[in-house]
């Protein structure tokens, strides 16, 4: 089960073989501004694919849109898939017990392709394996809190103790029982610079992450290894409380978060991100400078490392660190991105 989404092109020829190759998996996640009609198109689109030199890519909808380019009529770029899967997804926690059929997604005016389409792209599972998965993450929180396994099996909504099991293994790499470690929870996060990954539980914090963040297979990957809890697409209270704060952050009104976080790094790293939390909204440091905050003036480079590393993107704010020089350094989200956020809370911070 892939919950992650795919790198974002690194160049203009990379982006333009998405849309000549109509790679789906890119949809939601990159789009394409035509200079010579005006509009802007999703991969997949069905419309003659453009010129190379009348294209020009951008990795949000809202982007394109401020950039001028009115929504292709015939892919729909601007939200349709994102309203979709939002009602399909109320749709689940409304009756997580129901049943998924063809019937019942067609008394909502869903069609049963597009459905399937959509959720394949987008969380790399079919709606029905998301309504299962659900299900299971339910049976998973009951056994973390004492319950039996008939209880979760109930909860999970299966009628064969063996179908259970089987189903549970399949997802969790362990078969079910009292005590089991509850799960953790991924979303996904629309901002102003970008779609960003939240992994939660029901207590704090995992993962924040844009999701075109360099090397992201392995930060997801490093995050399931050390917690050995498996990660189900959904929401916690945690998730709508980061989601609250981005808004307010990405529109200037908040510099300091508040959502409880849980950090998993070395000594080292720990005390680097610490450092980092200090810096104040709307200043910088530099590599050299962060390393000299943690008492360790020759460790530049493994600062470089676990600044880079940390998780937790604006919360451990390792974009305000920039070269020794006044360069902007290296950044994972991209030096553009960087560069936007810094401008961002220097204004902020100014206002």
């Amino acid at each position: 089960m892939d919950l992650l989404t795919p790198t974002y092109p690194a160049t203009h020829g990379a982006c333009y073989a998405v849309f000549r190759e109509q790679d789906v998996t890119y949809d939601g996640h990159l789009f394409v501004g035509v200079s010579s009609t005006g509009i802007f198109c999703r991969p997949g689109c069905p419309a003659k694919l453009p010129k190379s030199e009348n294209c020009t890519f951008y990795p949000t909808a809202k982007r394109a849109l401020d950039a001028g380019f009115r929504a292709c009529k015939r892919c729909h770029p601007a939200g349709g898939e994102t309203a979709l899967i939002r009602q399909l997804i109320t749709l689940v926690e409304a009756d997580p017990d129901a049943k998924v059929t063809q019937a019942l997604l067609a008394t909502h005016g869903i069609d049963a392709s597009t459905a399937r389409r959509q959720f394949l792209n987008r969380f790399g599972m079919s709606f029905t394996d998301y309504a299962r998965a659900r299900r299971l993450g339910r049976a998973a929180k009951t056994l973390a809190k004492g319950g039996s396994v008939l209880d979760a099996q109930l909860d999970a909504g299966f009628d064969s103790p063996s179908g259970f099991r089987t189903a549970y293994a399949k997802i969790f790499g362990t078969t079910p029982a009292k005590g089991n470690p509850d799960p953790l929870f991924i979303e996904w996060v629309e901002t102003a610079m970008g779609r960003m990954i939240v992994i939660t539980d029901d207590d704090a914090l995992y993962l924040l992450e844009f999701t075109n963040r360099k090397n992201m297979r392995r930060q997801f990957d490093r995050l399931r290894k050390v917690q050995a809890r498996a990660v189900l697409p959904g929401r916690t209270k945690i998730t709508d409380q980061i989601e609250t704060e981005l808004k307010a952050y990405f529109k200037g009104e908040l510099s300091d978060f508040k959502t409880p976080l849980a950090t998993s790094g070395t000594e080292f790293q720990q005390q680097t991100w610490d450092a980092l939390q200090t810096i104040p909204h709307g200043q910088t440091r530099s590599y050299a400078q962060l390393a000299e905050m943690i008492g360790k003036p020759a460790a530049v480079r493994a600062v470089a490392s676990a600044n880079a590393n940390n998780g937790l993107a604006l919360i451990i704010p390792c974009h305000r660190v920039i070269a020794k020089g006044g360069g902007l350094g290296g950044y994972a989200g991209g030096l553009t991105r960087k560069q936007n956020l810094l401008d961002l809370e220097s204004k902020s911070g100014s206002a």
